[in-house]
């Protein structure tokens, strides 16, 4: 009986927590027209969770599609296909690979930095202050850098799956000696907008997971340093699990 009672107990734990969320959710929806008439504020936050990633993106794009072309032409050489190898990066990085490491990557510098700032404002009492000045701090904290997490991971995305095309060409062409021309012409008669499409909703749906989960994590944070590095790692591990979780059905959808 105190199995299925703590079962219970976690059940109903994680059923507030999750009418917690969607109302803040909700919350920051209702802003969001608001927040638009700022566009400073979010630009801002473009810059801080998006560009300030690009390095890190663009290093792990790079080797990561190294890796795929080693690991791939050493597949397709058994079947004397190595000339699909840029068919099968391309679609893997688009469809599959390349909004999930980027989803990945994001909560793990950008989803941290934003769950930390916001859960520094809250244990210094910034919030409570803007609050008490009448500034809505839903509006003028967390609505700007939701949005800005939800624009810069697809472009982040993009550009991930880019930099590892171009890796996976370096590798593929200039040392395993593959062939130019049928590595980029099958790869341009094989991709279509469809997979290209399929991608950049992946990166949306995974912009506003991670964007959301960073924010709510670090606005909802105890006012202490060890709730705030609760937060902060927190964000990191829901993020990831919720990305895997939503990969999977997005991909059983698209595929239907």
């Amino acid at each position: 009986m105190s199995i299925f009672r703590e079962l219970a107990d976690n059940f109903r734990e994680f059923l507030i927590a999750v009418g917690s969320v969607t109302l803040f959710l909700l919350r920051m929806l209702a802003q969001v027209p608001r927040a638009l008439l700022r566009p400073r504020l979010i630009v801002e936050q473009i810059y801080n969770t998006g560009a300030l990633s690009l390095v890190i993106i663009m290093i792990c794009g790079l080797f990561i599609g190294a890796v795929f072309g080693l690991q791939g032409y050493e597949v397709l050489q058994r079947f004397g296909a190595e000339e699909s190898l840029g068919v099968g990066a391309a679609l893997g990085l688009l469809k599959e690979l390349g909004p999930v490491v980027t989803a990945l990557l994001f909560a793990g510098r950008a989803g941290t930095a934003l769950a930390s700032e916001i859960g520094l404002m809250r244990a210094t009492d910034q919030l409570s202050a803007m609050e008490m000045m009448a500034v809505d701090p839903i509006l003028r904290v967390a609505v700007p850098r939701f949005l800005g997490g939800l624009i810069a991971l697809p472009l982040l995305a993009m550009i991930f799956i880019a930099i590892a095309l171009y890796g996976v060409q370096l590798v593929a062409v200039q040392q395993l000696g593959v062939d130019a021309a049928a590595f980029w012409s099958q790869m341009r008669a094989a991709v279509e907008v469809d997979d290209v499409t399929d991608g950049l909703i992946k990166g949306c749906v995974y912009g506003v997971a991670c964007s959301l989960i960073a924010v709510y994590e670090g606005y909802t944070a105890i006012p202490t340093a060890e709730g705030v590095g609760r937060a902060t790692t927190r964000t990191v591990v829901i993020s990831a699990v919720m990305v895997l979780i939503l990969n999977y059905m997005l991909t059983v959808v698209m595929l239907r």
